[in-house]
C-alpha cells in the first residue's frame, strides 16, 4: 500500500483561533500558497517554510504533517 502526507493545517489553525489570512501575514507566505498546502495539494515545502508556520501556530511538524496510508 502506498503512503500520502495528510496536510493538518486547517484542524491546526481551528485549534489556534487563527485565520490563513492572519497566518499569511504573520508568516510573509502568499494566501494561495498557504491554501495549496491547507489543501494537500503541494508537492514540497521548504523546511524554512514550515519552520515559520510552526513558530507562528506554536506547534511542531507533526502537528501538521501526518503520514497517512492510502486505501
Amino acid at each position: 500500500m502506498a503512503k500520502s502526507i495528510k496536510v493538518n493545517l486547517d484542524l491546526v489553525l481551528l485549534q489556534r483561533k487563527m485565520s490563513l489570512t492572519e497566518l499569511s501575514e504573520a508568516v510573509g507566505i502568499t494566501l494561495a500558497n498557504l491554501s495549496i498546502l491547507k489543501r494537500g495539494k503541494a508537492k514540497a515545502i521548504r523546511f524554512s517554510t514550515l519552520v515559520a508556520i510552526c513558530e507562528a501556530l506554536e506547534c511542531e511538524p507533526g502537528d501538521i504533517l501526518e503520514l497517512e496510508q492510502e486505501s
